[in-house]
């Protein structure tokens, strides 16, 4: 059964949502605070999370943040705020899609759905190119043989590079085969996953010029 964490801190919509998902079968669990979700994922493993923005004690962009930094389960987010700003903060914390309040349940049971067949696709083998792995199986990434953390969006623009260096994607291209709603992003969240993808591959050892600028494009991996 699949396993979903609902951290939401208002508890009409918490258990309107949980009814819901559980007569479709998920297995929900509900937090209503940043830090005990935080606790809870650390216990127990979940194939997706559900998170709010507005918590009392942290902000959901808060706990995503955290909780990237030891787990790399698929993050939803629910919100009344949706500003343009507020999706892309969302998705630099490594969000998965995002979604505004007020919204039909059946909506969130299929962008649900699809983020988990998204979460399912592998690759066979591990790929490698310039110092850099990439093990699907594991979603694990090593330059020079040293583990580097990455997002979810941040190890899938990766992986789609490494299987095609040198080839240029535009980014109309990377949100079509990376996001789950291409629709909802933006060009700036490619341009801003680009950023720290590369800034976290310098620190691990690889060269500035590993993903290359194509201006008015899009970008590559260098040969």
């Amino acid at each position: 059964m699949t396993k979903i964490l609902l951290v939401e801190d208002e508890r009409s919509i918490a258990e309107t949502i949980q009814t819901y998902l559980e007569l479709h079968k998920f297995k929900v669990s509900w937090c209503s605070l940043g830090n005990a979700a935080l606790a809870e994922i650390q216990k127990q493993n979940f194939d997706l999370i559900i998170l709010d923005v507005g918590l009392p004690d942290l902000s959901g962009f808060s706990v995503c943040k955290e909780l990237r930094s030891f787990c790399q389960t698929p993050v939803l987010f629910l919100t009344a705020r949706a500003s343009e700003s507020d999706r892309i903060v969302a998705f630099e914390f490594g969000a998965d899609d995002f979604l505004a309040k007020p919204f039909s349940q059946h909506e969130l049971f299929l962008r649900i759905q699809a983020i988990l067949r998204r979460s399912q696709v592998k690759v066979e083998g591990p790929l490698t190119h310039r110092g850099l792995e990439l093990d699907s199986e594991k979603l694990k990434c090593l330059c020079q043989g040293d583990e580097v953390p990455l997002s979810r969006y941040e190890f899938k623009i990766l992986e789609i590079m490494m299987k095609n260096p040198g080839r240029v994607y535009t980014r109309e291209k990377l949100m079509d085969l990376v996001w789950e709603d291409p629709s909802m992003s933006l060009d700036r969240t490619v341009d801003s996953h680009i950023k720290t993808l590369r800034a976290k591959l310098k620190k691990a050892g690889a060269a500035d010029t590993l993903i290359v600028t194509h201006r008015g494009t899009g970008y590559s991996l260098l040969e």
